[in-house]
């Protein structure tokens, strides 16, 4: 039975500029490869040793990339080794099988949050009243199922974001911070459900994760094992459970101790 690897891809495996730490002298840097480029610009990043890894790791698991971007946005980025089977969008909204959303699944995901979150317009038309042009740059809905803004991180007033959370908790939405944005996104929509499917189709006895936002949470928690970098939102908060390994690496670096972690789990699985 093949061991299943669900793993978050901004700020776990792959990095901005802006994302990357490279806190070592610039002689020392590690080699980057780009995979992702956007209008003709490069926006994403990882080592070319990570790069190496995730190869590897293609001939070793069932490698499935578990994030919160959107279709067109996660279809942007060229990984390294083999396209995955499965991928994972929009927090769990679209379960991706060779790229082509599952439209049963989907249908599944919007029937619920219909029927357990106040609707997408409402959380719209809150943040659209409540957000100050001061510090507001974009308010943007992905996918028809949350909402985010981007925001200037620092002019955002940091009790604006708890009375936020507060509100949408009363909602059946949760709020999470990652840098620039702000995520506002219905509770039942979540990582760990997609999984869950996935697990149940392909028999996997094993599911390695790994994670650093608030977002990713639920996804380590439903993992046999799990990791979380030394960055984000996680390891501001210390979080941790039972079977999550918090790893001192920050930045691009952390990416590639995942990846070797990863790599060992699935040997040993």
């Amino acid at each position: 039975m093949p061991v299943l690897v669900a793993s978050d891809l901004d700020r776990t495996l792959i990095y901005s500029a802006a994302a990357l730490a490279l806190t070592m002298p610039d002689a020392r840097a590690p080699r980057l490869l780009c995979v992702e480029v956007h209008e003709s610009r490069p926006l994403s990043f990882m080592t070319e040793t990570s790069a190496r890894l995730l190869t590897e790791l293609g001939d070793a698991a069932l490698f499935m990339p578990t994030t919160t971007r959107t279709r067109k946005q996660y279809l942007r980025i060229n990984l390294p080794g083999p396209p995955p089977k499965y991928a994972i969008c929009a927090n769990g909204g679209h379960l991706l099988v060779d790229g082509v959303s599952d439209p049963d699944w989907h249908a599944s995901v919007t029937a619920r949050l219909a029927d357990e979150c106040a609707p997408l317009a409402e959380v719209q038309a809150h943040l659209a009243a409540f957000s100050d042009p001061l510090w507001l740059r974009k308010q943007r809905v992905a996918e028809d199922l949350f909402a985010y803004l981007v925001v200037e991180r620092e002019l955002l007033p940091e009790e604006w974001v708890k009375e936020l959370a507060v509100w949408a908790e009363n909602r059946g939405w949760t709020v999470s911070l990652q840098g620039r944005k702000i995520y506002a996104v219905p509770k039942p929509l979540t990582k760990s459900a997609a999984v869950r499917e996935v697990v149940r189709r392909t028999g996997a006895q094993l599911t390695l994760a790994a994670g650093d936002s608030l977002l990713d949470a639920d996804l380590l928690l439903a993992a046999d094992r799990g990791w979380r970098p030394g960055h984000g939102e996680l390891a501001d908060e210390a979080w941790t459970a039972p079977r999550i390994t918090a790893l001192p690496e920050r930045g691009v670096l952390a990416g590639e101790r995942i990846l070797r972690e990863f790599l060992r789990g699935a040997h040993e699985g």
